[in-house]
């Protein structure tokens, strides 16, 4: 749905006002099959899928199937398995005051909810968090980035084809205006994946009417190499996480901390790695099909001035440096000898660039992270068990890996969610269930309630015995 205008905007947002009362009425049975349909819509139309990315940035098929189909169908399976066990909520203990009483803990839907997600996986940070919505029997008007318009246009085609658009609806048109007008909406949850700046105003406008709020925004997550690691492994993990999508992954390794002696040696592993993926020389490995390309020309004009800022100050190139804006390629880079006061340190690089940084102690590289913002992703590559399990303790991020790099976020039986200024809240499987949901606390009572014993008057016999025996059971005469 192409929006030009804030009242078409709010004619859909009324028009999901009653709908949302007759969703959340709905049982298991309702919701696992409009998510079954989504999930079928999705495969038989993979390749339109292929198509649009591939047109938007260059993304090769495969890893289009490896980030945005199969994540996707996951989130659906995981949901339609469990959806009947997480809607039938919980049994409470029973209060001590209130033995006659039975409490439940019942999940319900939070009702309209906003879903904005992002261009680098358009599909999947789409599709995961409405998974969720509709599982927990929300009402959903989702806005894609408009940086990806041909997915973009896949995405409101398929879901249209699902849903009627009082359930869900696929809303495009420029964020800066069509995001405005949903922002000054009063949804009952506001989902906002992308850059923390942006972030900052889907937080205002979800304080403004007290609306659930969750963020998944991004930051400069740090990569720690431990002395006695296997190089050769280390080096393959981490050029495969921050080369996927072209580095343009908010979850991939924006700097490493390497042990000052083995820079060198990192250095040569890494380029090994990166020839094995792409090709041997920069030529090849610029004509990979493999290789995805910058979402736009500004963003990719903005990585070539980091590099060359960083070499400028001192930076060592070892491999890669070259830029085509034109083609939006940027080259698989490894920078060593980078400092914290250059600009490829101040921001969140999104693309292929790996800036180096040494360190000659475990303390050096604790004090590094602790000084900066609460990173989304932590990875820590080594056999060192007790090093590992350091960093882990004396650090904090959205989620963490030891020897191996952004698979971590691919169990549905665990959440995914940023900490600090990488995020708020969570999602995947049950706690997407629970991020769309409000728990609502059911009390049962029978005929007889015990809370009228301790009716006024105060002072009576019963209440005095009563009153005794709990303080005796709870210990307060000490």
């Amino acid at each position: 749905m192409l929006i030009t205008e804030k009242r078409q905007l709010v004619e859909l947002f009324e028009s999901q006002a009653k709908r949302r009362w007759e969703l959340a009425a709905t049982g298991p049975a309702e919701r696992i099959a409009k998510l079954n349909r989504l999930r079928a819509g999705l495969l038989a139309r993979s390749e339109e899928l292929y198509a649009a990315v591939k047109a938007d940035y260059g993304k090769p098929a495969f890893e289009a199937w490896l980030t945005e189909i199969f994540p996707s169908i996951e989130e659906i399976d995981c949901a339609t398995k469990h959806l009947k066990a997480w809607m039938k909520g919980r049994r409470a203990k029973r209060a001590l005051i209130l033995p006659l009483a039975s409490t439940r803990v019942r999940y319900e839907p939070k009702g309209r909810v906003l879903i904005m997600s992002p261009w680098n996986y358009p599909v999947q940070l789409l599709i995961a968090p409405l998974v969720a919505a509709v599982a927990a029997g929300n009402c959903v008007i989702a806005k894609p980035s408009n940086k990806t318009p041909h997915t973009a246009a896949f995405l409101a085609d398929l879901i249209g084809s699902v849903f009627p658009p009082e359930e869900v609806a696929v809303v495009e048109g420029p964020g800066s205006t069509v995001g405005d007008f949903l922002l000054e909406l009063p949804f009952d949850h506001m989902f906002f994946t992308g850059s923390p700046a942006v972030g900052v105003k889907v937080g205002e406008a979800a304080a403004r009417v007290h609306a659930g709020l969750t963020l998944e925004l991004g930051g400069k997550s740090p990569t720690i190499l431990l002395r006695g690691a296997n190089m050769r492994q280390a080096a393959r993990r981490i050029a495969w996480g921050k080369c996927l999508n072209a580095g343009q992954t908010c979850i991939a390794p924006d700097y490493l901390l390497c042990p000052s002696e083995l820079v060198e040696d990192f250095a040569a592993e890494m380029r090994r790695a990166v020839e094995s993926f792409y090709g041997k020389t920069e030529e090849a490995r610029a004509a990979s099909p493999d290789f995805a390309r910058i979402v736009d020309k500004a963003a990719c004009a903005r990585l070539e001035r980091l590099v060359a800022d960083a070499i400028s100050r001192g930076a060592r190139l070892e491999f890669g440096g070259r830029f085509d804006v034109e083609q939006r390629y940027a080259a698989p880079t490894l920078l060593t000898g980078v400092r914290p006061d250059m600009a490829v340190m101040a921001e969140e690089i999104f693309g292929p660039i790996l800036p180096v940084l040494s360190y000659d102690s475990l303390d050096e590289a604790v004090d590094f992270i602790r000084a900066r913002p609460k990173p989304l992703a932590l990875y820590i590559l080594g056999r060192d068990k007790k090093s590992a399990e350091r960093l882990i303790v004396s650090t904090t991020s959205g989620s963490a890996a030891i020897n191996d790099l952004l698979v971590q976020i691919e169990n549905p039986d665990a959440p995914f969610g940023g900490v600090g200024m990488s995020g708020t809240g969570n999602y995947h499987g049950f706690y997407g269930f629970k991020t769309f949901s409000h728990e609502r606390n059911v009390l049962y009572q029978g005929p007889v309630s015990a809370a009228e014993w301790f009716y006024p008057p105060y002072g009576t016999p019963v209440q005095e015995r009563l009153r005794s025996a709990l303080k005796a059971v709870k210990k307060l005469n000490r």
